[in-house]
């Protein structure tokens, strides 16, 4: 079996652009005609970029290759340009390329890929997902909290059993910092009245992207730490794991991070500093499903279980369901709400969700097809705004926003 061709789809998410601006899918075809697809999430460079160094990376390291030789496609990727070190762009070009390649593996068996990749654990997966609160006029306002206690309601009433929210400001390129004393009050109060509104029917996940040092972190945890939170998200910015488990040492909150990493390297250095409780790789970053499934291993060894992050499209997120199906340490999956919107139009059939959980697909390879009717009436993405963004400013504390997540 040998792949022939690769084309990339960047398609434009419509407004309110739930899970990013625009999503990156690969399609890679067999010369014996099977089709496999996969999601590169890697928002570093415009995606006109990305097309033509996803293109570069497939006719050198792909083209005329059997997709069943994972291992020597990612070495060999991996070690592009006389590199072995984990660069975000082609990690997540890898990530995509691994997981259309796993398609293809799949359909070819006639097995989805967990059944590859150890076997079904779990029958159904418990999700949690971001509060979206709308206001009278169906905007988003994150800032409100009567509006995201009565968001929280509505999603524990719809069968969720964790629900997750960020309100500790901005998250800037210059982070981390001290939060405000107002930004600090907010976020305990968030945590405080959706505790008293759902009660201990869904954990409280409080979500924070690299906002603040270890100093301002284990502040707020203090003065979460009475409401229970199952996590407190990559308090403080990616790459020193020394400070991410000062941070874990100091509160009874389990820290999670992950999302920004890349590699089995990158979460080796996170369980080797105890910085983390729950692992959060998201597999169009992380190098894709096999490397992820190395990653959940070491994770099982310290006893540490895997969350998988999704803030982008259905096919990075069928991925991690055959990752989660899988992994007996698996904890949560992230759910972009019940898949429907625009999850579910670009998909022949949307993924399924119910009373609170995912069940995993037995269709084989990823178990999910794209409408290709709506990815090409979406596509190409011609706005100039990455994927997700950061303030460009430095925090300001007389000035309190949400994020531009």
């Amino acid at each position: 079996m040998k792949i022939i061709s690769c084309e990339t789809h960047v398609v434009a998410t419509p407004p309110p652009h739930v899970g990013g601006m625009y999503w990156i899918f690969v399609q890679l075809r067999t010369q014996c005609g099977i089709e496999g697809v996969g999601e590169v999430y890697a928002a570093t460079f415009h995606p006109n970029v990305m097309a033509s160094a996803i293109d570069d990376v497939f006719t050198t390291y792909l083209e005329g290759h059997d997709p069943h030789h994972i291992e020597r496609f990612f070495r060999e990727a991996y070690s592009s340009g006389f590199t072995q070190r984990p660069d975000l762009t082609m990690m997540g070009i890898i990530s995509g390329l691994e997981m259309a390649c796993w398609d293809i593996i799949g359909k070819a068996a006639g097995k989805p890929v967990y059944e590859l990749i150890g076997g079904k654990v779990n029958d159904k997966l418990r999700t949690y997902t971001y509060l979206y609160p709308e206001d009278e006029n169906g905007d988003y306002d994150y800032d409100n909290l009567d509006l995201a206690v009565k968001c929280a309601v509505k999603n524990m009433e719809m069968g969720f059993t964790a629900l997750k929210f960020d309100p500790a400001g901005p998250y800037t390129a210059y982070s981390g910092h001290q939060l405000s004393l107002k930004d600090i009050e907010k976020s305990v109060a968030f945590c405080r009245e959706i505790r008293n509104a759902v009660g201990t029917n869904c954990d409280l996940l409080f979500g924070t992207h690299g906002q603040m040092t270890p100093a301002g972190a284990i502040r707020l945890a203090k003065q979460l730490e009475p409401y229970d939170p199952l996590w407190f998200e990559e308090p403080v910015p990616p790459g020193n794991n020394k400070a991410m488990g000062k941070v874990a040492r100091q509160t009874s909150i389990p820290v999670a991070t992950g999302e920004r990493l890349t590699s089995k390297y990158e979460f080796h250095d996170v369980l080797m500093n105890d910085g983390a409780a729950i692992l959060q790789m998201n597999l169009g970053r992380v190098g894709g499903i096999l490397e992820a499934k190395k990653i959940a291993g070491m994770a099982e060894a310290h006893y540490v279980q895997i969350a998988p992050h999704l803030y982008n499209g259905p096919v990075g997120a069928a991925a991690s369901i055959q990752l989660a199906t899988a992994t007996p340490n698996f904890l949560i999956q992230e759910s972009i709400g019940t898949w429907d919107g625009f999850h579910a139009e670009v998909l022949q059939e949307k993924i399924e969700w119910h009373d609170g959980c995912i069940i995993p697909s037995d269709k084989p390879g990823l178990g999910i097809e794209l409408n290709m009717d709506v990815v090409k009436a979406n596509s190409p993405y011609k706005g100039k705004r990455l994927h997700l963004q950061m303030d460009p400013k430095p925090y300001d504390t007389k000035k309190q926003s949400a994020g531009t997540y």
